[in-house]
């Protein structure tokens, strides 16, 4: 569970480096912290291929869609997008003996329209693990161990810098207090009531759902 990675994140150092990095400015999307839960290697997944390995009764079904550019605009076509996150009991697949393996892990390519498509379960808000060392750091501090509800990306492209970062679910209630203070304001991402429809036949959705546009920029490499 990588408790050195997580003592970095709580301390706010992954975040400072990531700060000294990649500094602000550019079209590029902004870059936040890995996190201690990725795990290389994830499957390739089909163009709106559902994430969901399980599908736990408490879990709200979210499709998620955007393009991928370069700092023009222009679309990157073949561009892959890792992507991982907590199932809606709060713990990743890697923390959860039930789960099955690779579950909400998977990696997406766009298509010739720099166009990317998901179907997965809207994230929620989570702890960080508490029963090591960063747990005793955190009560020590009286500092909660939450992080608000993401989703996490690793995109690459030829040609562009590599991109980590993440989407965070506006109105969550610790967007201002991320236990790693990698929280930001360009980063939080609307999640949306589905329209239902032709939308929800074509990625092979029943029931309710939310959705979530969100484009990422990418940096040419210098």
């Amino acid at each position: 569970r990588q408790e050195f990675i997580l003592l970095s994140d709580t301390l706010g150092v992954s975040m400072l480096v990531d700060a000294i990095n990649h500094p602000k400015g550019g079209a590029g999307t902004e870059s936040t912290v890995l996190g201690p839960f990725y795990v290389p290697a994830s499957p390739a997944m089909a163009f709106g291929a559902d994430l969901r390995r399980r599908h736990l009764a408490e879990a709200e079904t979210c499709l998620v869609t955007g393009k991928v550019t370069d700092e023009q605009g222009a679309p990157i076509a073949g561009a892959t997008l890792e992507v991982w996150q907590t199932a809606a009991n709060g713990f990743y697949d890697v923390q959860d003996a039930s789960a099955p393996e690779w579950n909400l892990r998977g990696c997406y390519t766009t298509n010739a329209r720099g166009e990317y498509a998901l179907v997965t379960e809207k994230p929620v808000s989570y702890p960080v693990p508490t029963d090591g060392p960063v747990g005793r750091m955190l009560a020590a501090g009286g500092r909660h161990a939450f992080r608000p509800a993401h989703l996490h990306f690793m995109i690459k492209a030829e040609g562009c810098e590599p991109l980590v970062t993440h989407v965070f679910v506006d109105g969550d209630a610790y967007l201002d207090s991320d236990a790693v203070f990698a929280t930001k304001q360009s980063l939080v991402g609307e999640f949306k009531p589905g329209v239902g429809g032709e939308e929800a036949r074509r990625f092979g959705i029943e029931g309710p759902y939310v959705k979530l546009e969100y484009d990422f920029g990418l940096m040419r490499s210098r």
